[in-house]
């Protein structure tokens, strides 16, 4: 039964739509999980039980009556940012309980493709931190090491996919957010292409920079889920040979570079795809000095606007306070030319596909943090740390594009790592197919963490 929890959507999708399980089985076997693990954890902000076991019932019925949609009867995790009919959206924060009147267009989506929603997962305060934590409802912890973060702010999500709590788990990207918990918990993390999945009620969340993805243990799940909720998504097919360049560089006002361990990661998957036949050689992104600088602007502004949006300022912890000054302080006309200039910056940025298919780069600089390692820290420590920790990740949300978290190989003490994938505007499906292309080479998805058995 656990090899079964640690199946991922696609594969439950087969069984169940074989008859091999039932989805009211798979749902009794995550919400029993979910009550044995989770007060470990802390992946769930609430479950659903009874909702679920219902949807499943139904699941199977239609099942049985011939209905053959992508998902029936997959048990998933929502992240807690996105409304689900009938249930508080908290945004990690203490907010009034007001529940949502109806479904958010991408959880309309995932129903109508036959999903079963389990619950909605923890998010840090106003999802503005690669950390899942907050004074209301604590920390989610990684599986692979109950001390560090399983990033943010997809958090709650990235830790219920990984402690084989739901088949897969739906997360948003506003400046990595699928991607940094991804990385930190050893699954895929896909940021799709902007305006491939509707974002309603939302309108241009974060400044525009926000998108909705999937978080799932093999590429084959993210495939899937992109099936259900994108308005198209094209067939990945087997690449030929590529031009892969490894991007590690940095502009120097970030002030860091990659550790050995992150580095090893790159070496790890760049070994991968050389044995596969594509062509791997150095070559980094053109940074520049000002790109950084409209990221952030975007990124600040759009967390005054969310905390604008969510109310009750004085509720929020002295960090979160802090960063909602930061961001007040950004102009609303600031932060629009600062997206005005994205199409500049994806052109300087895009610069090296004229030489390059695909970029690899480092997804962190070390090693994801400790729980309450920025406890009780002021927000701008806490800004140049999130950016020391992540700083590959936010400008393919401000240039739209998409990119990818996939698992590279596991550091010597068995936790996981993980490295980018970036592609040109639209290139979702290639990068879908050469992250499965590291996923026969690496196999990463045998393993699961110790606590999760």
């Amino acid at each position: 039964m656990t090899e079964l929890a640690f199946a991922g959507a696609a594969a439950h999708a087969r069984m169940i739509a074989s008859g091999e399980i039932s989805s009211r089985e798979l749902t009794e076997l995550f919400l029993r999980r979910i009550e044995r693990l989770d007060p470990i954890v802390n992946a769930f902000r609430v479950v659903m039980a009874e909702k679920a076991l219902a949807q499943a019932d139904q699941a199977d019925g239609r099942r049985r009556a011939g209905d053959q949609r992508p998902l029936l009867g997959v048990p998933l995790a929502i992240k807690d940012d996105c409304d689900v009919a009938g249930e508080i959206t908290a945004f990690g924060c203490d907010v009034d309980p007001v529940p949502a009147a109806a479904d958010a267009e991408v959880v309309r989506r995932l129903r109508t493709a036959g999903a079963v929603i389990l619950g909605k997962t923890h998010v840090p305060e106003l999802m503005i931190t690669p950390f899942t934590e907050s004074p209301t409802y604590g920390v989610t912890r990684n599986p692979w090491d109950l001390q560090r973060t399983s990033g943010g702010s997809s958090g709650g999500s990235a830790t219920a996919v990984s402690a084989g709590l739901a088949s897969a788990a739906l997360g948003s990207d506003g400046a990595g957010s699928v991607r940094i918990p991804a990385a930190c918990c050893g699954l895929v993390g896909l940021k799709p292409q902007r305006g491939r999945v509707p974002m309603a009620p939302d309108v241009d969340p974060f400044q525009g920079m926000a998108i909705w993805g999937p978080l799932g243990r093999r590429v084959d799940d993210a495939l899937l889920f992109m099936r259900a909720v994108a308005d198209s998504f094209p067939e990945p097919e087997k690449p030929p040979p590529l031009r892969i360049a490894i991007s590690t560089g940095l502009p120097p006002t970030v002030g860091v570079s990659p550790d050995a361990e992150q580095l090893g990661a790159v070496a790890n998957a760049a070994e991968a795809l050389r044995e596969v036949g594509h062509t791997v050689f150095d070559r980094d992104f053109d940074w520049g000095m000002t790109i950084g600088n409209r990221v952030l602007a975007r990124f600040l502004r759009g967390t005054a606007d969310k905390a604008a949006e969510v109310g009750h300022p004085e509720r929020l912890s002295r960090r979160a306070r802090g960063l909602v000054r930061m961001g007040r302080a950004v102009r609303p006309g600031m932060a629009a030319a600062a997206g005005r200039a994205a199409a500049d910056d994806a052109q300087q940025l895009n610069a090296i596909f004229t030489d390059a298919d695909v970029v690899m780069t480092p997804m962190f600089t070390r090693r994801p943090p400790r729980v309450r390692e920025y406890e009780g820290k002021p927000a701008p420590y806490t800004l140049a740390g999130m950016v020391r920790f992540v700083p590959y990740a936010a400008a393919f949300n401000h240039t739209g594009q998409p990119a990818i978290a996939v698992p590279a190989g596991f550091a010597g003490d068995g936790f996981p790592l993980s490295v980018q994938l970036v592609g040109p505007p639209d290139s979702e499906p290639l990068l879908l197919a050469v992250a499965a292309q590291l996923e026969a080479v690496r196999d990463w998805y045998t393993k699961y963490p110790a606590v999760a058995a």
